[in-house]
C-alpha cells in the first residue's frame, strides 16, 4: 500500500512538471519576437499604412520625429521612389544588452528598377513588447535626418517617322507654350483674358482655372496652350496682348498635319487604363502613347523607355550617394516608302472632298502615297485640342476621322478588269467571241422577272473583251461572269486573297464577295452583277493595288510594303492569272486610255504608256433608292515610265452622282496634275 502511495506521488509530481514546462513553453512562445515586429512593419510599408510604422516605433523614436512628420517624409520617399515588393531575408540576429539587433538584406522595386542593400535594425523592449529604434537610415543605410531622396527623370527620345528621303513625318522637336504672368494683365484683364481666349480658341473659364490655382502669383507664368512653332500670326496676335509670354517647350511634331493625318497618326499622353493595359513596358504618368496610325502600329518600335536616377542629397543640395539609376533608351527611327511631294499634292487636290489615292510602285510594291479626305491635324491632338473641336470632329458628316484606305467598297467598273482575268485564266471567256447582243439593257431570260442589266452607251463593232473594256460595258461583265459561273468566280476570287488579312502595319478591311456567311453569290442576277464590280464585291484600295499589279508582273500580285527595310518585289500570291491573260488585259487597258473611243482617253500623256480603268459603283440599295451615293473611281498604272520608276494610282472620290463627268474623269485631271505634268 505504501508502495502504490509513492507511484501515485510520483505519476503526480511527473505531471506538475509537465504541467510547468508546458506552460513555461507556451508562455515563452506566445511572447512577441523581435523579427515578427520587424516583419510586421516592413508590411506596413508595402500596405502604405505609415501610421501603423509610427505606432512600432520606440517611445525615445516619437520623442525624435512626430507622427506627421514620420508620416510625410516616409510616404514621400517610397511614394516618390515608386517603391513595390519591398521583401527582407533576416541574416542575423544578436542580442546586445536589452536591444535585439536583426542584420537583413532588403529589395525592392522602384521607378530606376531593382534596389537592394544590407541595413540593420535595432530594437528595444518597453512594456513587454518590441519596439523600433528609428531614424531615416532605416529607409536607406546613407540617409541621415536631414538628408533627402531626389528622384531625377531622364526623358527618353521617341523615335521619328520618316519618309523615303529622310525628312521627318513624325518627331520629337519644338512647340510654343503660350502663357499668362496674372501681374501684367493690366487694368483691363478680364478684357485682355476674352481676347486670348478667343485667339485660342479657350472658354474665359478655363483660362481663369489655370490663373487661380494655388501656385499662381503676380509673377509667375501659367502655361494655358501649346502651338506649333510655325504659328507665327497667331503668337504675334497674342504677343499684343499684356500678360501674354511664349517659351519653347518639347512636343511631337507633325511636319505634313492633315495632309498625312490618317497615315502618320498621332499620340498623346498615357492614360491611366493605358498604365494599367500597359504595366511593366517602361511607360509612366508622363509618357506618350501612340492612338492612331503608324504612331499606333509602330508604337513598341517608336517608344522611349525615360531613364531615372535615384539618389541622396545633403542639406545643401550636395549629391552623397546614388541609390539606383536607369538608363534612358530612345526610340526606333522608322523610315517608310512613302514620297512627301506626292503625298502632299495628291492631298491637296482632294482635299474638299471625301475620296482616297493609294500610289505604289507596281514593281516593288513600295507604297509612295496613301491619301485620305477629308483629314485632321494629327499636331491638334499633341498640342491639346479642346472638346469643342473633338466634338466638331466627331460629329462632321463629312467624316473626316475616317481612315477611306483602309475601308473596302464598291469597286464598279474598275472590277471589270479581274474579271476578264479570271475569265481568260479559267478558259471560260474566249477574248475574241463576240456576245451578239446590242443595245444598252439586257437580261438572260424572262425568270429575271424584271430586273436587267444596263449600260451606259451602245456602240458599234462586236461584244468581245477589249470593246467591254474600252466602253465599258456592263453587259459584257455579267455575260463573262456568268459564263465563269458562281463557283470558279468565287474560287479565283479567294485565290486573289478575298476574305484575307493582309499583312500590314494599318489594319485593313477584307474583300469580300458575298453578304452570307457561306460567302457564296446566291442569283444569277448576283453573279452578273458581281461581273462588273457591283452585287456584293466590296475591295479595300490598298488590296485592289496588289491584283492590279499582277497585269503589270505576269500575274503574280506584289505585296505591298510601307518600310523601306522591306523587301521589295515580294511576290503575295503567285499566278493568280496567266501570263497570257494578264498581258490581254494590260493591253487592253492601255487601249482604255490611247484609244479615242476608250473611257479614259483624257488620261492620255505624249511619251508615256498608260494602263487605265474608269469606274463608277451606285450603291443604291434597291431601284428605288435616292439617298444612297454613287463612287468615281479610276485606276491605272504606267509601263516603262521613261523618267524612273512605274507608277500605280486606286483611287476614288464619294458622291459622284449629281457629277457630270461620274467621278473617274475628276479623279484623272487631279492625277495627271501631279504625276504626270
Amino acid at each position: 500500500m505504501k508502495n502504490k502511495k509513492i507511484i501515485i506521488g510520483i505519476i503526480i509530481a511527473i505531471i506538475l512538471i509537465i504541467a510547468i514546462a508546458t506552460g513555461v513553453i507556451m508562455y515563452i512562445s506566445n511572447q512577441e519576437k523581435p523579427e515578427d515586429v520587424f516583419n510586421t512593419y516592413i508590411s506596413y510599408i508595402n500596405q502604405k499604412n505609415y501610421e501603423g510604422m509610427y505606432e512600432l516605433l520606440s517611445n525615445n523614436s516619437k520623442q525624435e520625429i512626430t507622427k506627421e512628420d514620420f508620416v510625410t517624409r516616409n510616404k514621400n520617399i517610397y511614394e516618390g521612389i515608386e517603391s513595390l515588393d519591398i521583401a527582407t531575408e533576416i541574416k542575423e540576429i544578436s542580442k546586445e544588452d536589452k536591444n535585439t539587433k536583426i542584420s537583413y538584406n532588403e529589395e525592392m522595386y522602384t521607378v530606376a528598377g531593382k534596389v537592394d542593400f544590407s541595413n540593420t535594425v535595432e530594437l528595444v523592449k518597453e512594456d513587454k513588447n518590441y519596439k523600433i529604434i528609428w531614424d531615416s537610415s532605416l529607409i536607406f543605410p546613407d540617409l541621415k535626418n536631414n538628408y533627402k531622396v531626389r528622384v531625377q527623370t531622364i526623358k527618353g527620345k521617341r523615335g521619328a517617322i520618316k519618309d523615303r528621303d529622310g525628312n521627318n513625318l513624325a518627331y520629337d522637336g519644338i512647340i510654343s507654350s503660350i502663357g499668362i504672368v496674372p501681374g501684367k494683365l493690366g487694368e483691363n484683364k478680364e478684357e485682355n483674358i476674352a481676347k486670348i481666349a478667343e485667339l485660342l480658341d479657350m472658354s474665359t473659364d478655363t483660362i481663369n482655372q489655370y490663373l487661380s490655382a494655388s501656385y499662381v502669383k503676380d509673377d509667375t507664368f501659367v502655361p494655358i496652350k501649346k502651338v506649333a512653332k510655325d504659328a507665327t500670326e497667331l503668337k504675334e496676335q497674342l504677343l499684343q496682348i499684356p500678360g501674354i509670354k511664349i517659351t519653347d517647350a518639347d512636343g511631337r511634331v507633325y511636319t505634313l498635319g492633315e495632309e498625312a493625318a490618317h497615315l502618320v497618326g498621332y499620340v498623346q499622353n498615357v492614360t491611366a487604363e493605358d498604365l494599367e493595359k500597359n504595366e511593366g513596358k517602361g511607360y509612366n504618368s508622363t509618357s506618350l502613347i501612340g492612338k492612331s496610325g503608324l504612331e499606333l502600329a509602330y508604337e513598341d518600335r517608336l517608344k522611349a523607355t525615360d531613364g531615372c536616377e535615384i539618389y541622396i542629397v545633403d542639406e545643401e543640395g550636395n549629391k552623397i550617394h546614388e541609390i539606383a539609376k536607369q538608363e534612358q533608351k530612345d526610340g526606333e527611327d522608322i523610315t517608310i516608302t512613302i514620297d512627301s511631294d506626292i503625298q502632299k499634292g495628291l492631298y491637296q487636290q482632294l482635299k474638299e472632298d471625301k475620296g482616297l489615292f493609294v500610289v505604289m510602285n507596281p514593281e516593288s510594291g513600295e507604297l509612295l502615297a496613301l491619301v485620305s479626305t477629308p483629314s485632321y491635324n494629327s499636331n491638334d491632338f499633341t498640342l491639346g485640342m479642346s472638346n469643342a473641336k473633338w466634338e466638331e470632329l466627331n460629329n462632321d458628316e463629312r467624316k473626316p476621322l475616317y481612315s477611306r484606305f483602309q475601308q473596302a467598297y464598291c469597286p464598279g467598273s474598275t472590277f471589270k478588269s479581274i474579271t476578264g482575268a479570271i475569265g481568260l485564266t479559267t478558259g471560260k471567256i474566249d477574248p475574241n467571241e463576240d456576245f451578239g447582243y446590242r443595245g444598252t439593257s439586257w437580261q438572260k431570260d424572262s425568270s429575271w422577272g424584271d430586273y436587267r442589266v444596263t449600260t451606259l452607251t451602245d456602240y458599234s463593232g462586236p461584244r468581245n473583251l477589249l470593246n467591254g473594256l474600252l466602253h465599258s460595258d456592263n453587259i459584257y461583265f455579267a455575260q463573262a461572269a456568268l459564263k465563269i459561273g458562281s463557283k470558279t468566280f468565287t474560287e479565283n476570287l479567294d485565290k486573289l486573297g478575298f476574305y484575307e488579312t493582309l499583312e500590314f502595319p494599318l489594319s485593313l478591311a477584307q474583300s469580300k464577295y458575298s453578304s452570307n456567311e457561306n460567302k457564296t453569290i446566291e442569283t444569277e442576277g448576283k453573279l452578273a452583277d458581281s461581273g462588273f464590280g457591283q452585287g456584293n464585291i466590296l475591295v479595300n484600295p490598298i488590296h485592289i493595288a496588289s491584283i492590279y499589279s499582277s497585269f503589270a508582273n505576269n500575274g503574280n500580285m506584289i505585296r505591298p510594303i510601307l518600310e523601306t527595310s522591306e523587301e521589295k518585289g515580294q511576290i503575295w500570291k503567285q499566278n493568280v492569272f496567266t501570263q497570257e491573260a494578264a498581258e490581254t488585259i494590260k493591253q487592253d487597258l492601255i487601249q482604255v486610255v490611247e484609244n479615242p473611243a476608250g473611257t479614259a482617253n483624257d488620261m492620255k500623256v505624249n511619251g508615256l504608256t498608260i494602263a487605265g480603268k474608269t469606274g463608277t459603283a451606285e450603291l443604291k440599295k434597291d431601284k428605288n433608292d435616292k439617298e444612297s451615293g454613287t463612287l468615281g473611281w479610276f485606276d491605272c498604272f504606267t509601263i516603262d515610265n521613261p523618267s524612273g520608276e512605274d507608277l500605280l494610282v486606286i483611287s476614288m472620290v464619294e458622291n459622284v452622282q449629281n457629277n457630270s463627268d461620274g467621278g473617274s474623269h475628276y479623279l484623272i485631271q487631279k492625277i495627271k496634275q501631279v504625276l504626270f505634268t
